[in-house]
């Protein structure tokens, strides 16, 4: 009997989703292996995690609240990989997005009636996040500039930039001389849903929705499909894939800003300093976790909320370090890089020939 790994011809939805389990299997072998070598009863700590993330009400809407900045990130780089574009700046777009939220509600738009202002807060978080993003679009069209060191080393500009907005130039001049900007008027406020669960998360479903319809029911989609595969077969096939790229990352970028808006509009209500707390970066994780597939995202952003506000409980009645979370998602990251060979590959077995 002979035994030989094969790559497969075409995609198996039972296999990926067979993956995706069995990714979060060995995430969750891996913790609990971690857990024991610290001296915690793994399996009493994993039921822990499980129960501070969706144990009660509130914890559910915690839950659901960290999972919105992750649904948009995490559908921002999945639109930008189906079309073979690798967009690791969805956190400093995600900050532009913040900086267009308060720059609209507190500087540019004051004049305008207040059933207006949280739309324009929204289109100018969008607009924020979508230049940012066009930036290494752009470089990549004309220059061939690698678009994973452009948008990377754009998010420590990002950041930077949105730290000499809030200890210089939107300081709140009644702020007694502490930094920071003053608070959003309340009409730019995301309403609440439950706890404080905010609109932002219906607002992120459709998003996703949207971007399926994209993907799945447009000619742009099936351009995006084709780029994905190929651009050598897309630019055969007349697909003017710089354009396709400008327009991806427009698209990619704007909905990272509006991670931005949920969490200024819908949480803090004022621009924060710490703004940039890793959503960009893991939403890269949720988008793999779906196997890029829209709607994947879903389950995947909750599964990754789910380990964070776990986490954070954990932290509390088990005195575990606030960074076994962000260990908990490496290992996830891990494990879907592990699993990927269930995907591409598939044992075959054959007869030995004398």
């Amino acid at each position: 009997m002979k035994v030989t790994v094969v790559r497969r011809e075409t995609g198996s939805l039972a296999v990926e989703a067979a993956s995706i389990l069995v990714s979060v299997f060995l995430a969750l072998t891996m913790g609990a292996v971690l857990l024991a070598l610290m001296g915690k009863d793994p399996i009493a700590t994993l039921a822990g995690m499980a129960s501070g993330a969706v144990g009660s009400k509130l914890a559910l809407t915690e839950t659901l609240l960290k999972a919105t900045p992750l649904l948009f990130t995490g559908i921002a780089v999945l639109v930008a990989l189906r079309a073979g574009v690798w967009n690791i700046g969805a956190e400093g777009q995600l900050v532009m997005g913040g900086i267009g939220t308060t720059g609209a509600a507190l500087f540019w738009f004051t004049n305008v009636p207040e059933w207006l202002i949280l739309p324009l807060v929204i289109l100018s978080s969008f607009v924020a996040g979508a230049l940012w993003g066009l930036i290494p679009a752009a470089l990549k069209v004309t220059a061939n500039v690698n678009e994973i060191l452009a948008t990377l080393m754009l998010n420590y500009v990002a950041v930077k930039f949105v730290e000499f907005l809030y200890y210089d130039s939107w300081r709140n001049p009644r702020g007694f001389g502490f930094p920071g900007t003053a608070e959003l008027p309340s009409s730019a406020w995301l309403p609440r849903m439950s706890g404080r669960l905010h609109l932002g998360f219906a607002f992120a479903l459709v998003v996703v929705f949207l971007i399926w319809l994209l993907i799945s029911k447009t000619k742009f989609g099936f351009e995006l499909k084709v780029m994905g595969a190929s651009y050598p077969t897309a630019r055969y096939s007349g697909i003017n894939t710089g354009r396709s790229i400008l327009i991806v990352m427009l698209i990619s970028g704007g909905i990272a800003g509006l991670a931005g808006m949920s969490e200024i509009s819908g949480v803090s209500h004022k621009l924060q300093n710490g703004l940039a707390v890793g959503y960009g970066f893991t939403g890269i994780i949720v988008a793999f976790l779906a196997r890029l597939r829209p709607v994947a995202v879903i389950p995947a952003a909750f599964i990754m909320a789910g380990l964070v506000v776990g986490s954070d409980q954990l932290q509390i009645t088990q005195s575990l370090p606030a960074a076994f979370a962000d260990v908990f998602q490496g290992m996830v990251l891990l494990s879907l890089l592990a699993s990927e060979t269930l995907v591409s590959y598939r044992i075959r077995f054959e007869e030995a020939r004398c």
